[in-house]
Order: C-alpha cells, then structure tokens, then sequence
C-alpha cells in the first residue's frame, strides 16, 4: 500500500472527499423529509424569483432554467419502460384489463433525483445571477410566450401519451382493496 501524499494536492483531495462525504450523508438524512425538502426548494426558488425581479435582468437564465425544469418534469411524469417502445418489442405491457398482471408505475426519474436537480438547478441559477455575462438584454415577454406554448404542447403530448396506455404518475397513500359485499352497490 503506498503511502498518502504529502502537500497540497493530497490535503486538497482529502477535504474534497471529507466534504463529499458530509454532504452525501446530509443528502441520506434528507431523503424521507420530502415535504421539508420541497418547502426548502420553493424558498430556493422564491429566492431566485425575488432576485430576478428586483435585479430587472437575467431573463435568458430564467428562461433556460424553465426549460430545464420541463424536461425535468416530463422525466418524472414518464414511466421508467416506454410503453409505446415496449409494445412494439412485443412484450408485456401496462394492465389494461382488470385481468391483467399488475405493474407498478416506476418513473424514469424518481421523486429525490427529480427533486436534487431542480433545488441544484436554482442555485445555481442563483449563483449565475451574480455575474453580468449571463444578462443579456431580451424583450421577456417573447421567452415567456415561447415558454408557455413549449409547455402547453409538451404537456399535450405528455398527457395524450398517459390516457392512450392508460397510466397515472401519481399515487396519493397506501392502495387499499374495498372489499365489496353482498347486496352493496359501492361506488
């Protein structure tokens, strides 16, 4: 076994894995948190918004910013197996009799990783602010306009893909089955 280097770049690489390390176990202490880490991401995003306004400027970041955050959401809304690239492999499907085999949703960007980015996507939004060469001068309302319609299109397409294989990204607590008796008309 070779011996640590002495001088800057070993104690350099050492505190670089040290803060990798505190900060990979912050992480883990956060992920069963998630409505304390939303609440931390919109006072991240409140921040930004706040910054923006009162600076008067770095619109273009902005607008990157929520282009990135659609295609973030649009990972989080699409399950992990494309269904439409599956049936044309052939293979199994979503459920789309009562029948059929139960499959759980998995989306192609989990909850935490979805969440991660965009909190990281703020600051460093944020940080950008900081710095003249990202404002350049653009009439805002045009990237708003742009934005809007890329969201309204992208979710169409988003939302058409979801009722044609019959999917739903979300769940709100535990499934529970209602057993249904006799005579009963449950609704």
């Amino acid at each position: 076994m070779e011996p640590t280097p002495v001088g800057a770049g070993g104690t350099a690489e050492r505190w670089g894995a040290e803060a990798s390390r505190a900060f990979q176990h912050y992480l883990d202490r956060a992920a069963p948190h998630t409505a304390r880490r939303w609440a931390g991401t919109l006072v991240a995003a409140a921040v930004y918004a706040l910054r923006v306004y009162f600076v008067r400027g770095f619109y273009v970041v902005t607008y990157g910013l929520g282009i990135y955050l659609l295609n973030l959401l649009i990972g989080f809304l699409s399950p992990m197996v494309d269904p439409e690239l599956e049936a044309l492999d052939a293979g199994p499907g979503l459920p789309t009799r009562g029948s059929d085999e139960f499959k759980p949703f998995i989306r192609r960007l989990p909850e935490f990783k979805f969440w991660y980015a965009i909190t990281k996507a703020f600051f460093i939004a944020f940080i950008m602010t900081f710095f003249s060469v990202f404002d350049v001068p653009v009439f805002w309302p045009i990237l708003l306009c742009y934005w809007i319609v890329l969201f309204v299109l992208t979710m169409k397409r988003q939302i058409v893909h979801m009722i044609k294989y019959k999917y739903v990204p979300f769940s709100f607590g535990k499934q529970v089955r209602r057993k249904e008796r006799p005579g009963c008309q449950c609704i």
